[in-house]
C-alpha cells in the first residue's frame, strides 16, 4: 500500500511538471500584439510620370487586418489655412471594411486602391495609378489600433519624367515576396530579424523542458532517500 501511494505521488508530480512545461510553451509561442509591426521599404520607390505604382506595406508577422483601420497619408502636408479645423485629408482611408473616397485628397480621388482581398494576409500596399509630379514625396502607412511595436511605416516616392527608364514600378502583391528590409533591422539587411520570433520561443521551451526534467529526477531521488528501508531484515530482540 505504501508503494502504491508513492507511485501515485510520483506520477502526480511528473504530470504537474509537464503541465507547467506545456503551458509555458503555449504562452511563449503565442503571437502577441506587441510583436506585430508595420513594415515598408527602406529604399525609395521610383516611378515614371504617368505610370502606375505600388507602395508596398505589410504586417509582420502576417495578420488579418480586414477589421482594422488602414490610413495612407502624406505627413508633410499642412492643413488648409482657409479651413484649419478640417485638418489634412488622406491619400487613402479604409475603415469598417470600406474604402472611403470622400475623405481623400481631391487629386488622389479615383487613382488609389488597396488590395482588399489581400488584407487578410496583412498586405496593406497602396496602388496609385497615373502618377503625377505632385505625387512625389513621403507617404505614411498607418494602422491606428494595432497596439504593436511599430504601427506605421514611412515610404518615399520619387516621380521622374517618363524619359528616364525605371526598373519596375509595380511590385508583387504577396507580402512574402516584397524584398524590402525591415527599417528596424540593423543586424541583417535581408529582413531575417523575423526569425528571432521563432528561434527565441523554441530555445526558451527547450530550457523549460530541461529544467522540468531535472526537477523531476531530483525530486524522485530525494524521495528515495527519505523512504524507509523496508527490505532490510528487522532485528529480533535478544532472548536472555
Amino acid at each position: 500500500m505504501y508503494t502504491n501511494k508513492r507511485n501515485f505521488q510520483e506520477r502526480n508530480h511528473a504530470f504537474s511538471l509537464w503541465t507547467f512545461t506545456l503551458c509555458s510553451a503555449f504562452v511563449l509561442s503565442a503571437p502577441t500584439d506587441g510583436q506585430r509591426q508595420v513594415v515598408g521599404p527602406a529604399q525609395p520607390i521610383i516611378a515614371a510620370l504617368g505610370d502606375d505604382v505600388i507602395l508596398p506595406c505589410h504586417l509582420k508577422p502576417i495578420t488579418d487586418v480586414q477589421d482594422k483601420t488602414v490610413v495612407w497619408s502624406k505627413p508633410d502636408l499642412k492643413p488648409d489655412p482657409l479651413n484649419p479645423q478640417r485638418g489634412v485629408d488622406y491619400v487613402h482611408l479604409y475603415r469598417n471594411r470600406m474604402e472611403l473616397p470622400d475623405m481623400q485628397i481631391p487629386s488622389y480621388n479615383g487613382r488609389t486602391a488597396l488590395f482588399v482581398n489581400e488584407l487578410k494576409h496583412g498586405n496593406i500596399s497602396l496602388k496609385i495609378t497615373n502618377v503625377t509630379l505632385e505625387d512625389h514625396g513621403r507617404y505614411r502607412c498607418f494602422i491606428p489600433k494595432l497596439n504593436g511595436r511599430v504601427s506605421e511605416a514611412i515610404l518615399q516616392l520619387i516621380v521622374v519624367p517618363n524619359t528616364v527608364k525605371t526598373s519596375t514600378t509595380e511590385l508583387p502583391l504577396n507580402p512574402g515576396n516584397l524584398q524590402t528590409p525591415d527599417p528596424l533591422d540593423k543586424t541583417q539587411p535581408n529582413g531575417n530579424y523575423s526569425t528571432l520570433y521563432v528561434v527565441i520561443p523554441l530555445v526558451v521551451i527547450l530550457v523549460v523542458t530541461l529544467v522540468a526534467v531535472c526537477a523531476y529526477f531530483l525530486e524522485r531521488r530525494s524521495q528515495k532517500h527519505n523512504l524507509p528501508d523496508t527490505d532490510a531484515p528487522q532485528k529480533q530482540p535478544l532472548r536472555v
